[in-house]
C-alpha cells in the first residue's frame, strides 16, 4: 500500500559562525537553536501515523532527523537524492554585488535561470521528484518524512505548482525546520500544506542557510 501523505522537512539552524555558503561542505552541523528547532519540528508531529523516515547524507540534515527517529522509533534511511545541490560558491561569503568585481566568478553568473553557478533546477527537481515516488510507494500506508534542505525542497514546492522553477531566492517559502506536505494524485504530486513549527525560534537564529 503507498503512502498517504509524504513530508519534506528543512533541516534546522546551522552553526556557522564564519557566515559562509556551506553547500555540501561535510562538518557542518546544527547549533543549539537549530536541535531546538528540530526537536519542534518532530514534537509537532507526535502521534501521526509515520512509517517511513528519511534524510539528506548531510550532517545537518542526518540531526535534524533525529528527533523523528526518537519520536517515531524508526531508523533513518538516508536519501543521497535529497541532498543540497552542489554550488561553485561553497566556501565562501557571497555578497553581490562585490563579488561581481572578480573575473573568475562572471562564467558562474551568465546564467541565473539555469542557474550557471551550479546544479540546474531541472535536475534538482527531477531527482527529488524520483526519490519522493519511490519512497510514497515504498511505504507500507501511513505517512512518509523526509528531512531535506530549502532549494531541492522549494524546487519540489514549485514542481508541484506547476511554476517555473527559475524565482527569486528570497521570496522561497522554506523556513528552517518547516514541513511541506505532499499527495500522489495520479502520477504528480500536489501541494497539500505547509507548516512552520519553528516559527517562534526564528528570530533567533543567525544563519537562515539559504543557497
Amino acid at each position: 500500500m503507498p503512502a498517504a501523505l509524504l513530508h519534506l522537512v528543512r533541516h534546522g539552524e546551522v552553526y556557522n559562525p564564519t557566515g559562509v555558503l556551506y553547500g555540501r561542505i561535510p562538518g557542518f552541523h546544527l547549533s543549539e537553536l537549530g536541535h531546538r528547532m528540530a526537536a519542534a519540528a518532530a514534537a509537532s508531529f507526535d502521534g501521526r501515523d509515520i512509517r517511513a523516515l528519511y534524510a539528506s547524507p548531510l550532517q545537518r540534515a542526518q540531526e535534524s532527523a533525529a528527533p523523528w527517529e526518537t519520536t517515531t522509533g524508526l531508523s533513518i534511511r538516508t536519501e543521497d537524492r535529497i541532498i543540497e545541490p552542489h554550488n561553485n560558491f561553497e566556501g565562501s561569503k557571497v555578497r553581490f554585488p562585490q563579488m561581481l568585481a572578480q573575473p573568475k566568478i562572471w562564467p558562474w553568473v551568465v546564467n541565473p535561470i539555469k542557474p550557471s553557478w551550479g546544479e540546474a533546477y531541472k535536475s534538482i527537481a527531477a531527482r527529488m521528484d524520483a526519490a519522493m515516488t519511490d519512497a510514497w510507494h515504498a511505504a507500507d500506508g501511513g505517512e512518509v518524512v523526509m528531512v531535506s534542505h530549502q532549494l531541492p525542497i522549494w524546487m519540489a514546492a514549485r514542481n508541484a505548482q506547476g511554476k517555473t522553477l527559475f524565482h527569486d531566492a528570497r521570496k522561497r517559502r522554506c523556513n528552517l525546520s518547516s514541513i511541506t506536505t505532499f499527495r500522489l494524485d495520479g502520477n504528480r504530486f500536489v501541494e497539500v500544506g505547509y507548516q512552520d513549527p519553528g516559527k517562534d525560534l526564528l528570530a533567533a537564529s543567525v544563519d537562515l542557510g539559504a543557497v
